[in-house]
């Protein structure tokens, strides 16, 4: 928005145009790499956004506030339903669906993309069961930017404020993630998975509002200042990171490449992981030394000003 006014140029066709970009890029993303895509669930609720970009800040607050728990409310009775009932799905049924996955996967690139289609029920689902979060996450966003909430660098109130939120986000979102980790892959039976699947992710915002507000407070030591200055490139061409990240795993544990699903082990995965988000750190330093734009970047520009972006200036 505030691009568009410093261009003298209309919001809303900009902001339409880098919509249907970034739904047609998470289309292409969730059909060909990964099916678990963000960026068309982020195109479609981001149209809630754009209609409501001209309400005050305090009433968005409110709103923010009365779909959380909303969706917060349905989300106890549906968990409170499922731990009554005492059901659970049976590891015979996981344990068919993960073979079928993995047949898929270990296949050449046409199985790939067919296994891909076929979870798209569950990412329609997954948009009815998380839409609401992520409307209030919006919203949330979009008022805190509005009011500068944290872009007051320096200042005292800043400083308090980050404070406070980080210590109220880990009050409510390290207890709510041990429930989810005990219910999910600990020590709690079947009955106990959904709900406190649920829990988990009902006090996930806090936890990430603590993560967030802890880092920025790091950044403004001399120590975490050198790190945000290494972070910041990978941030700035975060949408191609993302997406070169599906291109690679898919080469590695997929038909398209070397069809390593299910014969690798926790340990090399997450060290292979960080080791490629470290390759991800340096190569985004080497192109952001050089370029004002990542790849994809400039691209869903493109799409946005429906004309070339300003070279590097």
């Amino acid at each position: 928005m505030d691009a568009a006014e410093r261009d003298g140029a209309p919001f809303a066709p900009r902001m339409l145009r880098r919509l249907l970009g970034l739904f047609v890029l998470g289309a292409l993303h969730a059909v060909l790499l990964y099916p678990g895509d963000i960026l068309t669930t982020y195109a479609l609720l981001g149209l809630v956004l754009l209609a409501a970009r001209a309400v005050d800040p305090a009433r968005m607050w409110r709103a923010a506030l009365w779909v959380y728990g909303v969706v917060a409310a349905l989300y106890l009775l549906l968990g409170a339903a499922v731990a009554l009932a005492g059901t659970g799905e049976g590891d015979g049924g996981l344990a068919a669906s993960a073979a079928e996955l993995t047949t898929a996967y270990r296949g050449g690139p046409a199985d790939v993309v067919r296994a891909n289609m076929d979870a798209w029920s569950d990412i329609l689902a997954g948009l009815l069961m998380m839409g609401g979060m992520v409307v209030a996450a919006f919203l949330a966003g979009f008022v805190a930017g509005r009011r500068r909430l944290l872009a007051d660098t320096g200042t005292p109130d800043r400083t308090a404020r980050l404070r406070r939120i980080c210590l109220w986000g880990l009050a409510v979102g390290l207890p709510g993630g041990v429930l989810m980790a005990a219910g999910t892959v600990g020590p709690l039976g079947a009955r106990w998975e959904i709900p406190m699947f649920i829990v988990g992710m009902l006090t996930a915002p806090a936890l990430s509002a603590a993560y967030a507000c802890g880092l920025l407070l790091w950044f403004t030591t001399p120590r975490g200042a050198r790190l945000a200055a290494r972070l910041a490139p990978a941030g700035r061409m975060a949408l191609t990171n993302y997406l070169v990240q599906s291109l690679v795993m898919a080469l590695v544990f997929t038909g398209y490449g070397a069809a390593l699903y299910g014969r690798v082990g926790a340990a090399a995965v997450l060290g292979g992981a960080l080791l490629f988000y470290g390759f991800q750190l340096a190569a985004s330093t080497w192109l952001m030394s050089r370029h004002r734009l990542g790849p994809v970047e400039r691209l869903l520009r493109a799409v946005t000003l429906w004309g070339r972006p300003a070279p590097r200036g």
